[in-house]
């Protein structure tokens, strides 16, 4: 009994700090990021609406405005808006029932629920379904934009520590595309990108392990008019199948076994921004029908929602397979391998642009020597000589793993090791690149006792590719 009030107590207390009133602090028009948001207006009053519209025009990309909750869940079925004005008052069905309605949805849009009555109860009731805010009747300009700007706030924080917190091995100093060197080979990517950033089009990224599909992707990202909202990763290759639809579409709560409370999705996150699919082949065929309906349709649907929500997001994939293979084989669904191949961007292995590795190999030793805290060391023409005549299957992440174990150890005994087993295949003359490959991951594989988490991380290829490659040698 005592846990039970004291418990109501402290939702009294939560409740009152947001029933906010004329004493609050005067709002500081600093509008950044405003001029992107929508704003969907629900009350039934003319004065109201006509009062809110007013003051928020001009400070926001959309205002709308309703007088009903049914006229809202059609809106909400055709755009997307970051924040709902919501009265509690409305004929029909109350604010706060339409409230937990679209909860129970899957529908996660901040609402600041108004009314003309102090009532604690339904201020309790409102934050419990998930109002952001609660204002009451009559309220000044500066307080609703004051709890407009503190949803708005905390939208932006909580993404920010989201994608902050998957990016966390991300570092970036280079140029504006991201990319390092100057090879013939480069070149018509570096336009391509460029091109490609102005554009809307879903793009295709192929390429081996490591060659830099992801940093590609980010560059049409940060060149485009999508920069100031966020680039979401994804390695569809790295979520378990069983989780995969909740971690990009979202789930209510109840929708199985552990969904305690709703959760948002990678779509979300990447709202008015980017999301990135790397190794996309790697999504299951239930998944792929999915994905293919959202690229049409701009419309996701959370695990156990009931109704579909309007996306604004760019999607670029990314795959180290065989796609068009993939296809013939029944693996890859080709209307969705067509949808994301609207435009097809290639990158070049390593072998094929020789001249940039000096260049990517004193990046990496500065890059690499400040985070490691040691001394950074200068490349001798006879390593740089070593680094030119080895194929890299592992491509530039290989070699910046390379740089890496030669800044902490002084030596890279792999590159050395496969330098001496090229030479004999040459003198041998019967043996081809894959069985040189073949020979280096076995070797690393041996070293690391047959980790292959480990053995991937030093080869700079994914887990998934070394199983791969383990598979088809039958080791």
């Amino acid at each position: 009994m005592h846990s039970l009030q004291l418990s109501n107590i402290e939702s009294d207390m939560t409740a009152a700090k947001h029933i906010h009133t004329e004493t609050d602090e005067p709002f500081v028009e600093a509008f950044g990021g405003w001029q992107e948001r929508s704003i969907l207006i629900v009350d039934d009053e003319p004065g109201m609406r006509s009062f809110l519209q007013r003051t928020l025009v001009g400070r926001c990309s959309r205002v709308e405005a309703v007088e009903s909750v049914e006229e809202a869940s059609v809106l909400l079925g055709l755009r997307h808006f970051d924040l709902i004005i919501l009265d509690n008052s409305l004929p029909g069905k109350a604010g706060v029932d339409w409230l937990q309605e679209i909860r129970e949805l899957g529908l996660h849009n901040d609402v600041v629920l108004i009314t003309a009555f102090a009532d604690l109860e339904t201020a309790i009731r409102a934050l419990r379904a998930g109002a952001a805010d609660f204002l009451l009747k009559p309220f000044r300009v500066n307080q609703i934009l004051s709890a407009i700007g503190r949803c708005f706030d905390r939208t932006h924080l909580r993404r920010e520590n989201f994608v902050l917190r998957r990016e966390l091995d991300y570092h970036v100093d280079l140029g504006v595309d991201g990319l390092v060197g100057q090879s013939e080979a480069l070149q018509p990517i570096r336009a391509a990108i460029k091109r490609l950033a102005t554009v809307p089009s879903t793009v295709l990224i192929t390429g081996e392990s490591g060659t830099g599909k992801e940093i590609a992707a980010r560059a049409m990202h940060y060149l485009s008019s999508r920069s100031s909202n966020h680039f979401v990763p994804v390695n569809c290759g790295a979520v378990a199948p069983e989780i995969i639809e909740s971690e990009l579409f979202g789930h209510v709560k109840g929708a199985f076994s552990g969904a305690a409370s709703s959760r948002e999705g990678l779509f979300f996150y990447a709202q008015g921004g980017t999301l990135f699919l790397d190794e996309v082949a790697e999504l299951p065929l239930a998944l792929q029908v999915k994905l293919l309906r959202v690229l049409e349709e701009r419309k996701i649907r959370p695990v156990g929602a009931e109704r579909e929500i309007p996306v604004d997001v760019r999607v670029i994939a990314a795959t180290n397979r065989n796609v068009e293979e993939a296809v013939r084989d029944g693996r890859f669904r080709q209307d969705l391998y067509y949808r994301l191949n609207v435009v097809q961007l290639h990158m070049p292995p390593l072998r094929e642009r020789i001249d940039d590795i000096p260049a990517l190999a004193s990046y990496f030793v500065r890059q690499l020597s400040q985070q490691l805290g040691v001394p950074p060391q200068e490349l001798d023409s006879t390593l740089l000589t070593s680094m030119a005549s080895y194929d890299w299957p592992g491509n530039v992440r290989e070699l910046r793993n390379a740089i890496e174990r030669w800044l902490i150890l002084g030596s890279i005994p792999h590159l050395a090791a496969a330098q001496s087993s090229t030479q004999s295949d040459a003198s041998n003359g019967d043996e081809s690149l894959d069985a040189v490959e073949k020979q280096h991951m076995l070797k690393i594989l041996a070293e690391t006792s047959g980790n292959k988490t480990e053995a991937a991380r030093r080869l700079g290829v994914s887990r998934k590719t070394l199983e791969r490659k383990c598979a088809e040698w039958g080791v």
